[in-house]
């Protein structure tokens, strides 16, 4: 068994306006996650320097940072980046890019952990439904082009609350769409923008939302986790809505 956070850090500017990126180290010691998909870790203008600084991660955090700047001081590709904990090798890289009318992006990692290995994707798609879409339809497209088929799992900031139509309907087609549970805002949760989507051969244990003291300030989202399992089978869905603590 494995488990997956995924987490919109907001730039490591929390609730009270400020920048402090060592409340969203916290928050991701709190997560104890194997593997973490951050969103909007970069800041937006000028060198898009990343607001996470890699060395701290590596320092203060049992993670290790995937680097998909395409700027020397960024860490993300427009935003997105992966962490995954000490002990997972990164077999391969990749940055996937998204048709938007704003920029927007995807990364995905090859990873193996101990004896399996697993495709991870990290996304945040577009404000407008209609692009969503699209850019639902283009990570589809693109890992269906890759040469070798892996277990998968794909977690990010949709920025869609409807499950049954839109983007979501794209990857409901062949992929489980898991709802851990209402993660913005993050102080008054009341609408499920993050998601994590797996392939058919991935089952879900466990999933929840991450409401720690520290998380509710940290960002204006709460981050997502879940529990997989990588012998597949049917999916067990086991759905809270709110957990301020782990049993990894």
């Amino acid at each position: 068994m494995i488990s997956v956070a995924s987490y919109n850090i907001r730039k490591s500017v929390g609730t009270d306006w400020r920048r402090r990126p060592m409340q969203i180290l916290d928050v991701l010691n709190e997560l104890s996650a194997d593997i973490v998909a951050l969103q909007e870790v970069d800041r937006r203008f000028g060198a898009r320097i990343s607001s996470l600084s890699p060395a701290a991660i590596r320092d203060i955090t049992p993670y290790r940072p995937i680097h998909f700047g395409v700027k020397s001081h960024s860490l993300g590709w427009h935003g997105n980046t992966i962490l995954v904990r000490e002990g997972i090798e990164v077999l391969r890289k990749k940055r996937l890019i998204l048709p938007a009318l704003e920029p927007r992006g995807a990364v995905l990692a090859d990873l193996q952990l101990g004896e399996r290995r697993l495709r991870v994707v990290g996304m945040h798609l577009g404000l407008v439904s209609l692009w969503r879409k699209r850019q639902a339809r283009a990570v589809l497209d693109q890992l269906a082009d890759l040469e070798e088929a892996l277990p998968t799992v794909m977690m990010g900031d949709l920025n869609t609350w409807n499950t049954d139509s839109g983007c979501l309907a794209h990857f409901a087609e062949d992929h489980h769409v898991i709802t851990p549970g209402r993660s913005f805002h993050s102080q008054m949760p009341f609408v499920s923008f993050d998601r994590i989507i797996t392939s058919l051969d991935i089952a879900l244990v466990h999933a929840g939302v991450h409401s720690s003291p520290t998380a509710r300030i940290a960002s204006d989202h709460l981050p997502i986790w879940a529990q997989l399992s990588l012998h597949g089978g049917p999916i067990a869905q086991k759905r809270v809505e709110v957990a301020t603590s782990h049993s990894y």
